[in-house]
């Protein structure tokens, strides 16, 4: 519509240093040092929904880090669209591999360097200027509610208990979902399901204390090398994980699905070339397409013990700790997988240390609909704004709210993102791209006027 592109030009400018603003605050959820900058961002937030046309905005209080709700309510009568996104963003470190400050945004190329600016704050926020675009021109087609959490980054812990307190606030007819990615502005793409995720630490303890690695080395087990042991052998050598009963449950693609699958544009060359690495790795008989998307993994997230001070030290370290995860495929259930990993990892540990094992946060695997009304209003919308038809792809990653969403409030989920893959989320100099940005607050009002349109069908 005419209005919308003309609201969105006049104060595109506006939208973009608004954005700025918000990448500025560091709120960063897992550190408790930045609880006060993420009490301030959800402030900030709810400003912007009020500002964007909702009839009201609140901050509702969890046992963790708040939660942003507003709406806007045209007609009752009307389809309404549940907007999810996250204001909470990944630690930075480490700091020094960033080019320029992570909450000191800069706009460099066509892209935006900051903390968040992809992963969550620059998609989410197209959403609230795409309601702002729709509101101001008087051309909402459809009622909408917003929620933003502050959590999503440490495993949305509180979502759950609010979701089932709020299930009346929170009805709607779908949820709508910006926190993930395309094949690439060229090549647009809507992804039809996430991996879900079991997340462990464990810790491995030999000595009572650290020991001199020329007294004792070699007559005590180190448990550094106890640990790398103990990782290394859950994978086999075709990389295929070793955790019995850890492919019990995996829906497997059928030909034509990989055949789908591997149809979308990918050069593993230029892949390749983008990381930096001579090959790739993974699960053996799987493409790399397949490996991403619709294959489990198990990768090592940090691991470390003994003295990483600078300089020399020969300690034989008392303990060793890692963080693993697992994500998931369908039907995988993470807290059986959880389990899985706990009693193997116990059952493989020598006689000459000890083992203790923490469960994180966890989530499902979901697909959603290809044929459902909400998707075909997205792929829709991706083809008035790009005039190209979306390809369906599978993400890696995971967002266990989504899971959540259809357990608790009966709705399934549309995953409109417009990331892309190297915007280096959760690494050094996240960027997000100001032209998928400003094309992400253009597409999302069609979403909601041909969702709208689908209801009087």
């Amino acid at each position: 519509m005419q209005a919308w592109k003309d609201y969105q030009t006049e104060h595109k400018d506006r939208f973009l240093n608004e954005l700025l603003d918000l990448l500025r605050i560091p709120s960063v959820s897992a550190d408790s040092k930045y609880k006060g900058d993420v009490a301030h961002c959800a402030d900030v937030v709810k400003e912007h929904l009020l500002n964007a046309g909702c009839d009201k905005a609140e901050i509702c209080p969890t046992a963790g880090h708040p939660i942003v709700y507003g709406e806007k309510i045209v007609d009752p009568a009307l389809p309404t669209v549940l907007v999810y996104g996250h204001y909470d963003v990944q630690p930075a470190d480490p700091l020094e591999l960033w080019d320029s400050g992570p909450f000191e945004p800069v706009v460099k190329e066509g892209k935006i360097f900051a903390r968040g600016a992809c992963d969550d704050k620059g998609q989410m926020f197209m959403h609230i200027k795409a309601l702002e675009v729709m509101s101001k021109t008087n051309s909402l087609p459809c009622n909408v509610k917003v929620m933003i959490e502050g959590e999503e980054e440490v495993g949305s812990d509180n979502l759950g208990k609010f979701l089932e307190d709020n299930t009346e606030k929170l009805k709607a007819d779908v949820v709508l979902v910006s926190d993930t990615s395309m094949i690439g502005m060229d090549t647009p793409s809507i992804e039809s399901g996430l991996r879900g995720l079991s997340y462990m630490e464990v810790e491995v303890t030999g000595p009572n204390r650290d020991l001199h690695s020329g007294v004792y080395g070699g007559a005590v087990a180190n448990p550094a090398t106890i640990l790398c042991q103990m990782i290394a052998s859950l994978h086999d050598e075709n990389n295929h994980i070793t955790i019995p009963g850890f492919y019990d449950k995996v829906l497997e693609l059928n030909a034509a699905e990989r055949a789908a699958l591997n149809n979308a544009p990918f050069d593993l060359e230029e892949y390749k070339r983008e990381l930096g690495v001579k090959d790739v790795w993974g699960e053996d008989s799987y493409t790399t397409l397949e490996r991403t998307g619709t294959r489990p993994t198990l990768d090592v997230n940090g691991i470390w013990g003994g003295y990483m001070g600078e300089g020399a030290k020969t300690v034989l370290p008392s303990k060793a700790n890692a963080k693993i995860s697992m994500r998931l495929v369908p039907n995988q259930v993470s807290q059986e997988i959880s389990d899985m990993f706990k009693a193997h990892f116990e059952s493989i540990a020598p006689d000459c240390v000890s083992v203790k094992i923490t469960a994180h946060h966890g989530g499902e695997p979901v697909v959603t609909p290809t044929d459902s009304p909400a998707y075909i209003a997205a792929a829709k919308a991706i083809k008035t704004t790009f005039g190209k038809d979306p390809i369906p792809t599978r993400g890696g990653g995971s967002i266990p709210i989504v899971a959540l969403f259809e357990r608790t409030l009966g709705l399934k989920t549309v995953l409109l993102g417009f990331g892309l893959d190297n915007d280096n989320i959760h690494s050094p100099n996240e960027k997000f791209e100001v032209f998928n940005y400003n094309k992400g607050i253009e597409t999302i009002p069609y979403f909601h006027k041909y969702f709208a349109e689908s209801f009087g069908k």
